[in-house]
């Protein structure tokens, strides 16, 4: 999408993305090697009864989504930062992960008016419409 398309108020929905149990251990193992993502065993007897993603695995597959759905083929080129970022609940193998994108705000940078700055709000959800991410993000546009 062009910036120019986006609107405050829009909702941009995506996926699904289905996180298989192969694809959880792998990233967990070369990036966040904590036992309850890393060990089968272990995380079954954890507080959470079996294995759980990544929070930044989390974060990567909505980004994967935003660029499928909104970023390809945009004047998109940075993010200076996230406001905000939760995990209100855990995302467990297997599950089918689909990402509504909310556009809080667009605007033309006052200084810079070839920038132009998109404020989004990310929510994942899994197969059963639990919130899994909630984060609100900036994007940066090259106008000019």
């Amino acid at each position: 999408m062009r910036f120019a398309e986006f609107q405050a108020g829009q909702v941009i929905e995506a996926g699904p993305y289905l996180l298989s149990e192969s694809d959880l251990l792998a990233f967990a193992r070369e990036w966040d090697p904590q036992w309850f993502h890393t060990d089968p065993d272990a995380a079954a007897r954890g507080r959470f009864g079996g294995l759980i993603a990544s929070g930044w695995q989390t974060c990567g597959i909505a980004m994967r989504l935003a660029v499928q759905a909104a970023l390809e083929g945009s004047e998109s080129f940075a993010s200076p930062g996230v406001e905000k970022i939760r995990w209100p609940h855990p995302v467990r193998p297997g599950d089918a992960l689909r990402l509504r994108a909310t556009i809080i705000e667009t605007r033309r940078s006052r200084s810079q008016g070839s920038l132009g700055i998109l404020r989004w709000r990310w929510q994942l959800f899994n197969q059963h419409h639990k919130e899994v991410l909630d984060l609100e993000a900036t994007s940066l546009f090259d106008l000019g």
